[in-house]
């Protein structure tokens, strides 16, 4: 399936159409104003896959993307582990699904995620490594990297036209971002 993705995303001249950095956060609110920053070049439809093991953060960075689109109590976001999904209202609406207790892609697209990615919001799927096939051709991928107790490394790819601009956007800001 990986194979046939990569040759979808391929521009004519035959260079993969993604776009990368490498975000190094040293403390949970680097890790927060990531999220922010991320928040702030999001757009309706975004999709986003966050992967990286137990602990690292990727319901931390959902909590502070939903502070930075405005969400009344960023407290109010929890790791959908045992739902599986949350909604929450902000200047887009937050789909956060949680892949992690299901057993198959088919159980994911039983949810009916694919009609979220139809829609107008801002889809976070944790552990979205384990259904890669369910996510759209065209996503942001953010895996992230324990890096010490606090500190974190964001691998953050953007897959197709939307998503590469995506990423560029936020090479222009100063948070520490390697290309």
């Amino acid at each position: 399936m990986v194979d046939a993705i990569e040759m979808v995303l391929r521009a004519p001249n035959g260079k993969p159409m993604m776009e990368s950095i490498q975000v190094d956060a040293p403390d949970e609110a680097a890790t927060d104003a990531l999220g922010r920053r991320l928040a702030a070049v999001l757009f309706p439809g975004v999709v986003i896959g966050l992967i990286g093991p137990l602990g690292a953060g990727k319901t931390r960075l959902v909590r502070a993307i939903a502070e930075g689109l405005g969400i009344a109590d960023p407290r109010a976001v929890s790791s959908p582990t045992f739902v599986l999904i949350q909604e929450y209202n902000a200047r887009l609406p937050i789909y956060h699904f949680d892949a992690y207790r299901l057993k198959s892609e088919a159980e994911f697209f039983d949810l009916g995620a694919h009609e979220y990615f139809q829609g107008n919001g801002v889809c976070l799927v944790e552990w979205a490594d384990r259904v890669p096939g369910c996510l759209p051709l065209e996503h942001l991928r953010i895996q992230i990297e324990v890096t010490g107790p606090a500190s974190r490394r964001f691998f953050i790819q953007g897959f197709g036209k939307q998503y590469e601009e995506l990423v560029r956007n936020l090479k222009t800001d100063p948070i520490r971002a390697v290309p």
